[in-house]
C-alpha cells in the first residue's frame, strides 16, 4: 500500500493530497530514510510522522484500503512509549503557554487602539 494512501487512512492527514505533499517536504521518514508518496509501506515497518511541531514514532500493525472512523484507525498503527509521552508533555505546555492573542477577539477596545496609534505613531 503507498505511504500518502495510508496516512489519509491512518487520518494523519485530511485528504491524500495534503499526505503526499506532507512526504514530499521529508515531513514522513520511513525507517529513518525520506521517501516519496508512491513508496509502499508494509505491516512492521517504523515511521516517523512530524505535523507542526508534533512528532510521532509509530510502527505499522495493519493496513486498510478506506478511511474509517478514528477508532478503527488508530489500530492501524502502535505509537511507542516515548513519543506518546513527549507529545503529551507538548500539548501540555502548549495548554499552559496560550498565545497571547488567543484571549482577544473581535475589534480592538479604545484603549486597545490608542496603545496601537501611540507605537505606530512613535515609528
Amino acid at each position: 500500500m503507498r505511504i500518502d494512501k495510508w496516512l489519509w487512512a491512518a487520518r494523519f492527514h485530511r485528504t491524500r493530497a495534503l499526505a503526499a505533499q506532507a512526504v514530499a517536504a521529508g515531513r514522513v521518514r520511513l525507517a529513518g530514510r525520506a521517501v516519496k508518496a508512491a513508496h509502499l509501506v508494509r505491516c512492521g515497518d517504523e515511521i516517523e510522522v512530524t505535523i507542526g511541531d508534533l512528532k510521532w514514532e509509530i510502527t505499522v500493525s495493519a493496513l486498510e484500503q478506506h478511511r474509517r472512523p478514528a477508532d478503527e484507525a488508530r489500530q492501524l498503527y502502535e505509537e511507542s512509549p516515548a513519543s506518546s509521552e513527549r507529545r503529551a508533555a507538548q500539548l501540555a505546555a502548549r495548554r499552559l503557554l496560550p498565545v497571547p492573542s488567543s484571549e482577544r477577539s473581535g475589534r480592538p477596545t479604545k484603549k486597545e487602539g490608542r496603545l496601537i496609534r501611540r507605537f505606530t505613531d512613535q515609528q
